[in-house]
């Protein structure tokens, strides 16, 4: 074999372990990069101070802050400037989004409780939620009459996770309705858990922009895991929904094992 020959055989294996090599280095310094700046993030947290951790304890603290129950409708106007309107199913408009919806939530059933469903893939139903969302969406939005999306927050980025799910839009009179499906196990239904949930968000970050209706689109099943079957759904205004705060502090892994706690570790034994 000639070195010409040689050559010719070895190049292509030269060239894929270069090729290899650089794309492993781009991502190891990708993912330094991406480190470097959560930590830069972590480090600029703002640290509340001894007298406002006080402060907010003092009002943490007062009696049965816990059992007292704050008007949804009130707290949104607070903290976002946007008034929740109560839904009048008479109104014209509002018989539209609701025949809108009442078809969705029909045909959303029909499909997440037939054996093909994705939701017969999933190990927690909870998971199955964004298949609702998506079934709605597509359906709600083939209305001729209407513009349904998943909300931008207030800087204009679409936003899947956080309150409210779906936005629906009346395009001739420009009325908005803000749609959040929930499913939850049919016996449940008197069950004292927490199955909603509100976080306050700055005006930037909040999805609430606008003055809009609050509904919350309940779709019960019958608990079988696996092979859930819905059977029925329930559309509730929430314009008149009172909820009431848990406060809690809590604190992520980052936060636990990012090494200032730290007094002692061991790696675990070593392995041929």
């Amino acid at each position: 074999m000639t070195p010409r020959e040689r050559l010719l055989m070895i190049a292509p294996g030269v060239l894929f372990l270069v090729a290899f090599g650089s794309f492993e280095i781009g991502r190891l310094a990708s993912r330094k990069e991406a480190e470097r700046k959560a930590e830069a993030q972590h480090a600029q947290s703002p640290r509340a101070s001894p007298a406002e951790s006080q402060d907010l304890i003092a009002i943490l603290q007062t009696p049965d802050l816990g059992k007292r129950g704050f008007s949804f409708a009130q707290l949104v106007e607070s903290s976002t400037g946007h008034i929740v309107a109560p839904f009048d199913k008479k109104d014209p408009v509002s018989s539209i989004i609701l025949e809108a919806i009442r078809e969705a939530a029909d045909h959303a059933i029909k499909i997440h409780s037939s054996e093909s469903s994705a939701l017969r893939d999933l190990r927690r139903i909870n998971e199955g939620s964004v298949f609702f969302e998506d079934t709605l969406r597509e359906h709600i939005d083939a209305h001729e009459a209407l513009f349904c999306s998943i909300p931008q927050t207030g800087n204009g980025k679409e936003q899947r996770t956080g309150y409210p799910d779906l936005r629906i839009e009346h395009v001739e009179s420009g009325r908005i309705t803000y749609l959040d499906p929930k499913l939850f196990e049919d016996k449940s239904r008197a069950s004292t858990l927490r199955s909603f949930y509100y976080k306050l968000a700055s005006s930037s970050s909040s999805k609430i922009t606008e003055e809009a209706h609050h509904l919350l689109l309940g779709f019960p099943h019958d608990g079988a895991d696996g092979q859930w079957t819905f059977v029925g759904w329930e559309l509730l205004d929430l314009s008149a929904l009172e909820v009431r705060l848990k406060s809690e502090f809590q604190a992520s892994n980052r936060d636990l094992y990012s090494g200032e706690l730290l007094i002692e570790s061991f790696a675990g034994l070593e392995t041929d």
